[in-house]
């Protein structure tokens, strides 16, 4: 009985914490496009979610795609077909590997660095002092961080995208592969298509991602041990969220485009 019943209060916290974060979720995107802007505190967040994600973003996305293109160019260079190697990359870069690989990424830094500020912040009770002078915590403190991911998450996918590309084409050369014959297929199979199911993901990403990291911090508890429970789970739940969010996109692409 002990063992049922703490089940079954496991599973009770579970539909409270989807049920919480979905009305959270919904709170947010009606901000969202309503006023008051804070352009400044967007600016900021951008700021630390594009120029501070770049570097792990891009030295990631070039091992990576290294990484991929050594696995790729060996089988085919057995099957004869070496030529095909910027064909191969293009589809699993673009379709996947490039979006789930810079989500998680700026995820495991976003996530954290989001939770721990607004945890901490509600620890000092700083959001209440918010809420008494007048001040909606969700539109001063949540639609920037969401918005700034937005517009982040694609544009590093983007250069992530393009860098683990490169980096495949390196290792073709090593493998003595022309390097115009890459590039050919690169550029043939780089179709609005593909492109479509690899840029539709980074935007649902980015509402997750801070959507999850806004809501933990906002319902953090217990001091500074409750913001560091607070941060483990946030990263834990974007990037399993992230993958599943991945094979949902995916499928609903494929069959919006027929395939």
């Amino acid at each position: 009985m002990p063992v049922i019943i703490a089940i079954l209060e496991r599973f009770r916290r579970v539909v409270e914490g989807v049920q919480d974060l979905t009305l959270f979720t919904v709170e947010t995107l009606r901000a969202l496009f309503s006023r008051p802007f804070y352009l400044r505190e967007t600016i900021h967040q951008l700021h630390f979610a594009a120029i501070g994600s770049l570097l792990i973003v891009l030295v990631s996305a070039l091992v990576a795609g290294q990484a991929l293109a050594i696995q790729l160019v060996r089988e085919l260079a057995n099957s004869g077909v070496k030529g095909q190697l910027g064909h191969f990359m293009v589809i699993s870069v673009v379709r996947a590997l490039g979006p789930v690989l810079v989500g998680m990424v700026v995820a495991s830094r976003m996530s954290a660095g989001i939770t721990a500020e607004l945890g901490a912040m509600r620890s000092s009770d700083q959001l209440d002092a918010l809420v008494a002078f007048g001040t909606d915590p969700v539109r001063r403190l949540v639609v920037p961080r969401v918005i700034a991911l937005i517009i982040a998450l694609p544009a590093l996918t983007i250069l992530g995208d393009a860098l683990a590309v490169i980096g495949g084409g390196w290792v073709g050369m090593q493998y003595h592969l022309p390097i115009e014959s890459y590039y050919a297929g690169v550029f043939k199979f780089l179709t609005p298509k593909n492109l479509l199911v690899g840029m539709i993901k980074p935007f649902v990403f980015a509402v997750l991602i801070a959507v999850v990291a806004c809501w933990k911090g906002f319902r953090s508890e217990g001091g500074a041990k409750g913001v560091g429970v607070s941060t483990t789970q946030s990263v834990v739940i974007a990037s399993v969220g992230i993958l599943v969010a991945d094979g949902i996109c995916t499928r609903l692409i494929f069959r919006l485009l027929g395939w």
